[in-house]
């Protein structure tokens, strides 16, 4: 099934009102949900094809807009000071979605969590008691306490640009981290890939604010190679701990 064959649908979740898409798999469930964690640039034609092509391998995803009622860059800042002190109403926004799925009857109550770049960030955070079964964090960044915050992580599946300046040596300390810990785990770096490597955005969805930040944080962009080899691992990732 292609992704082009999976339903899409909008609705709003409480407590905040926050915009979200739901892409459900065709055929009978249930199935294992994933919640989808956008980029800085919040709910775009990217996230939406994101949900789809999890739910066009069998997952019950939805993916809810954190920046919905506030106004960019100042909601991304905001975001990223709720990464740190792990705690705000991004967080309540993703427990909403999270309980959504697991009150579903179509859903296995077996949740896990997608994020890219900010999201990522927000995948880390919600690896530890946030009631996840799994978590893909992608090009996210990794917390100074990872070694003792993440001793009780959920399984990781992590994927990585080489070439990404803004993220220096985090892929290697998540890996380093989840193997002290026994965390069951799979961490890949893809040389050839820069941040932002799994996004295909469209160019006008993309705002000018976006090209200072290349400039400070080195290129972003889409590398498909690379793109398609961390699907293929988070999919098996998910299989063996969403599906079990």
């Amino acid at each position: 099934m292609s992704p082009d064959d999976a339903p899409l649908s909008d609705l709003t979740l409480p407590p905040h009102d926050t915009p979200a898409v739901v892409a459900t798999p065709t055929g009978d469930g249930p199935w294992p949900g994933v919640v989808v964690l956008h980029d800085i640039l919040g709910m775009t034609t990217d996230l939406r094809q994101q949900a789809l092509w999890l739910a066009s391998e069998g997952f019950l995803a939805i993916a809810p807009d954190f920046f919905a009622h506030e106004r960019q860059p100042w909601c991304v800042l905001r975001a990223v000071r709720q990464i740190l002190r792990r705690r705000g109403r991004a967080f309540e926004e993703v427990e909403a979605a999270r309980a959504w799925l697991a009150a579903r009857s179509d859903c296995t109550g077996r949740i896990g969590v997608i994020g890219f770049c900010l999201g990522g960030g927000f995948a880390v955070a919600l690896a530890v008691d946030r009631g996840f079964d799994a978590a893909s964090v992608n090009y996210g960044m990794v917390p100074k306490d990872a070694e003792t915050f993440l001793a009780a992580a959920c399984p990781i599946v992590g994927s990585f640009g080489g070439l990404d300046r803004s993220l220096l040596s985090s892929a290697e300390r998540l890996e380093e981290v989840l193997t002290t810990h026994g965390i069951p785990h799979d961490v890949k770096i893809y040389p050839e890939a820069t941040h932002a490597f799994m996004n295909d955005h469209v160019p006008e969805e993309v705002p000018r604010w976006m090209l200072k930040a290349d400039r400070l944080f080195g290129p972003t962009g889409h590398h498909a190679a690379s793109a398609q080899d961390a699907r293929a691992r988070i999919l098996r990732f998910f299989r063996a701990h969403l599906e079990g």
